[in-house]
């Protein structure tokens, strides 16, 4: 991970885009792009939208995923800490025992 963080850093760096690279740009960047993927499958199916959009929704995902390691990289946040953290919380919300195979939310459980 720390690779692939240096290399999306090192890529901005060398354009001097970090000015333009506050907390709330690239939160908002990072959801232009989650939009842009979504578009790809406006209108068709999951199966039609991946067969005739996989390249670009593999180039869609890959901005989200950068914009996500320039936010975390910039407000120090430790990705895979983050990741681990996050599954731990979901852990609790949604026990395995009450959920396997529901798509209920948590709020929704019996």
């Amino acid at each position: 991970m720390d690779e692939i963080i240096k290399k999306v850093i090192d890529f901005r760096d060398a354009r001097d885009w970090k000015q333009f690279h506050n907390a709330k740009d690239l939160a908002i960047s990072l959801t232009l792009e989650a939009s842009e993927l979504l578009e790809n499958f406006q209108w068709k199916d999951s199966e039609r939208a991946i067969s005739t959009n996989l390249d670009n929704i593999q180039d869609e995902l890959a901005d989200v995923l950068i914009y996500a390691l320039l936010l975390a990289h910039d407000l120090d946040i430790d990705v895979e800490a983050a990741i681990l953290n996050k599954l731990k919380k979901n852990e609790t919300k949604y026990p395995v025992d009450k959920f396997k195979g529901s798509s209920r939310k948590y709020s929704e459980a019996e």
